[in-house]
């Protein structure tokens, strides 16, 4: 019997829809990132009673700047993701050899990258807004940014093998990882530097998961073989430009906030804000999760000239099943939360906590638009973007009210809003099924989408192109 059958009338349709091999798939990563984040949510309350408050909202900017800075690496993701789903970067063997030679490529450039941060270590610090004891720990998050780039493509290749369970259980993994390697070395090896320390564990977890990932591509691929590489480094970076400006502006959406709090808030207010925006951002974790499966099989759809819509609607109630009850927690018990979570002295940020979860539900929706309109190959949302992003540390640093923890909450939601609604509207816009227009393509291209084997398929054909 199928499964919408077993359901009465009304949600038939509905279970029907949401049944299949697409939601399957989401639903894998969408709980791999829910297991992901009760990891990260048990370092965090580590990590926020141990380094205490000002400790704490160092660590949170630390972590902001690094986000913000691995956007590379969530952008040639994508671009890994789809380009390997069309068969773009080669099949097997030349798969193989063309990530062996990314990993030299990148391992090269982290180990510059690492001595020019550490030379640079205290400007630095100053821009993050730490102080002079967390140098060392400013000095590691470009370096710690390039091996996020090497994790994120293995991760790509993955999804378009869709390998989707350990795209899953890497992300799992690299969190206990963090955690084990964070608390140990801030707390049994260097306990002087309990912040650096902290934060080192990420990029070491990091380094230790990509290594784990090569040996999973190594087996699922075959060894590489003496052969050209089906597609260069330089070549995805330049394709993905449009993936990795908008990525950009989301992270500098998700994380600037934290960042301009540790100049503009003052005392603890900074660290008690720092946990309110951690806490609020368990949606867009699990948004991020849904983002994996959302983005490869938009572009599959949309490449068969398909309405790539009902994958974003999907992505949508997935979305917002898990932001309903978050925000009643956030409305209902909100102080209670922060102190459970992280302690007493982190009650101040409980007055925004409802504010800034509100802002994240918004965030999750317009990065779900986002992942859709890079699938869709669109480029003119970037402009609305890059405003938006602009216009949200302007008003944090010199707007009224962003001396407060609350007032700081309001204008994060205001922009979050004004953000949402363009990107959702321009996604919505741009994955409508095209109603003339199209153009001929390749049994390569149309066997690497759908397995389809005839001759000619038509797709939309769109200018813009990543």
């Amino acid at each position: 019997m199928p499964p919408g059958n077993r359901w009465p009338g009304p949600l038939k349709p509905i279970v029907a829809r949401l049944s299949g091999a697409d939601t399957r798939y989401a639903a894998i990563l969408a709980g791999a990132m829910i297991a992901t984040n009760l990891v990260a949510l048990i370092t965090t309350v580590a990590f926020g009673r141990l380094l205490h408050v000002e400790g704490y909202g160092e660590l949170a900017a630390i972590l902001s700047t690094f986000i913000i800075l691995s956007v590379p690496g969530a952008a040639l993701q994508v671009a890994t993701a789809r380009e390997g789903s069309l068969g773009h970067l080669g099949e097997g063997r030349q798969f193989a050899t063309t990530l062996r030679r990314w990993t030299i490529t990148l391992a090269f450039v982290t180990l510059l990258v690492t001595a020019v941060s550490i030379m640079l270590r205290q400007p630095l610090a100053t821009i993050i807004g730490v102080g002079k004891d967390q140098e060392w720990a400013a000095a590691f998050v470009p370096p710690a940014a390039c091996v996020w780039i090497l994790l994120s493509i293995q991760r790509g290749a993955l999804q378009a093998t869709r390998a989707y369970p350990a795209v899953g259980l890497s992300m799992v993994a690299e969190q206990v990882a963090r955690l084990v390697l964070g608390a140990g070395i801030a707390f049994v090896v260097v306990k002087s530097f309990k912040v650096t320390g902290a934060y080192l564990g990420t990029p070491l977890a990091m380094l230790t998961m990509s290594v784990i990932l090569g040996f999973v591509l190594s087996r699922r691929l075959g060894k590489h073989e003496k052969a050209r590489v089906a597609h260069g480094l330089r070549r995805l970076t330049a394709d993905a430009w449009v993936a990795i400006v908008g990525l950009a502006l989301i992270a500098v959406l998700q994380n600037v906030d934290v960042i301009v709090a540790q100049h503009r808030l003052h005392g603890t207010n900074a660290g008690s804000y720092a946990a309110a925006a951690v806490a609020a951002k368990v949606v867009v974790w699990v948004a991020i999760g849904i983002g994996f499966y959302l983005l490869p099989e938009a572009a599959r759809r949309h490449a068969l000239g398909q309405d790539a819509r009902p994958v974003l609607r999907k992505a949508m109630i997935m979305t917002g099943a898990v932001a309903a009850p978050c925000l009643i927690v956030y409305a209902v018990v909100p102080k209670l939360l922060l102190e459970l979570a992280f302690g007493d002295k982190y009650s101040q940020g409980a007055e925004a906590l409802f504010d800034l979860g509100i802002a994240m539900a918004f965030l999750s929706v317009c990065y779900l638009s986002v992942q859709l309109l890079l699938a869709m190959r669109e480029v003119k949302f970037l402009w609305f973007l890059a405003a938006v992003a602009i216009i949200e540390p302007a008003a944090l640093l010199f707007g009224p009210g962003g001396d407060s923890v609350v007032g700081f909450a309001r204008t994060v939601l205001v922009v979050q809003v004004i953000a949402a609604t363009g990107a959702f509207a321009a996604a919505w816009h741009a994955s409508a099924p095209p109603k003339g227009g199209a153009h001929l393509v390749a049994d390569a291209d149309v066997a690497a989408v759908g397995g389809l084997g005839s001759s000619t398929t038509q797709v939309p054909n769109r200018a813009n192109s990543l």
